[in-house]
């Protein structure tokens, strides 16, 4: 199948993929405005983000029930939630007195519609992969860093007009919602996520476990990155507010390009070569930004760590809908996609607290620690054999 073609086939997954990346990428370049609203420092401001993935646990786990209720419209109708979702956290000053709980409110709100795309969404994608005989993953994944990117460039522009966050993130939502309607495809429904019911086996192995905590490392870090990278460079570096949009702009669109790469490689390299050098070039770049003195060396960073996570989370994602059960393939993605994005929600307020007691730039250095992890991990999941 020709590339044009890949991607008419995949339309509905790329329109989903990109319209989280155009909220999250615009949430990110919007958040040292939204942390000066509120008027909070940055354990203040993780501590009001934490609701945003306890929400979005709470929504993955009733997510392939949710998938089955739904049906064919499943992608559409979790994408124009989580674009509705978004226009609330720039509208929390309207909430006088309660402007805080206001604000964690609405993000948890955003937590929960992301968590339902996210698992419905790798879900529908590895049931494509299969049914095409190659992987999409990486191409999918790439919409969303494209998304991610757009909207950090945007929104630095914004910024730089004296824009209000609630505006921002409104122009975000809009867009997102356009591409929720895109994501509608005649039958869409995503088959395999619910339990079997001729009592063959269920069980979804070990290897959707550790995939799980590969996405979980790899997300983390990339969140984590992607959602205080503004912030380390405006106010650790003292750049602008144009130059700190840049940062996680610079990260998305790297991550995009290596992604769209990768679609390629990935038929050609090994996973397990793929795994251990993305995460070790991940890592490399996240010690590079903490030990950054200026806006570009940080830039440097954020490129090179872009380059390495590119690939470690999709290739993962590939991987367990390869080694699960043909029966048990969404829900084994939708497993890793639970526990993968405990990382992706759980790193931007992680990161806050280690920022908080010693500095951003120690924050990295610990992301850059748990990226190496995953030179572990690769060789045991792909050692794990599906029941």
């Amino acid at each position: 199948m020709s590339f044009s073609a890949t991607l008419v086939a995949v339309r509905p997954a790329l329109a989903a993929f990109g319209a989280m990346g155009v909220l999250w990428g615009g949430f990110a370049a919007t958040l040292p405005d939204i942390k000066t609203m509120l008027g909070v420092d940055e354990a203040g401001l993780g501590l009001l983000l934490l609701g945003t993935p306890l929400a979005a646990v709470l929504a993955m786990l009733v997510a392939p029930a949710a998938g089955v209720v739904l049906g064919r419209v499943a992608l559409p109708i979790a994408g124009v939630a989580m674009a509705l979702a978004f226009i609330l956290p720039g509208q929390a000053p309207m909430a006088g007195g309660a402007m805080l709980a206001g604000f964690a409110v609405a993000m948890a709100v955003c937590g929960a519609t992301t968590g339902l795309l996210d698992v419905l969404m790798n879900a529908r994608v590895a049931a494509m992969e299969n049914a095409r005989g190659h992987s999409l993953m990486n191409l999918c994944h790439a919409a969303y860093s494209l998304g991610y990117a757009a909207s950090a460039l945007w929104t630095g522009a914004l910024r730089g007009a004296a824009w209000p966050p609630g505006q921002v993130m409104l122009v975000a939502a809009l867009v997102a919602l356009g591409l929720g309607v895109l994501s509608y495809e005649r039958d869409g429904t995503i088959d395999g996520l619910g339990r079997p019911k001729d009592g063959s086996s269920a069980a979804l192995g070990r290897a959707t476990v550790i995939g799980g905590a590969i996405v979980l490392i790899a997300f983390l870090s990339e969140n984590a990155a992607e959602s205080w990278s503004a912030l380390h460079i405006e106010q650790t570096l003292g750049g602008s507010p144009a130059q700190g949009a840049f940062g996680p702009a610079a990260m998305a669109l790297t991550m995009a390009v290596a992604r769209l790469g990768g679609q390629s490689i990935i038929a050609r390299v090994s996973p397990l070569r793929l795994l251990t050098f993305g995460s070790v070039i991940a890592g490399l770049g996240a010690l590079i930004a903490a030990a950054a003195v200026s806006p570009a060396m940080a830039y440097v960073g954020f490129i090179v760590l872009g380059i390495g996570a590119s690939v470690v989370a999709p290739t993962a994602f590939t991987l367990v809908g390869q080694m699960a059960p043909p029966n048990a393939r969404a829900r084994a993605v939708a497993r890793a996609t639970l526990l993968g994005y405990l990382g992706y929600f759980f790193g931007p307020p992680v990161i806050g607290f280690i920022a908080a007691s010693f500095g951003l730039r120690a924050a990295f250095g610990c992301a850059a620690v748990a990226l190496l992890a995953v030179t572990v991990l690769a060789p045991m999941m792909l050692r794990s054999k599906a029941p």
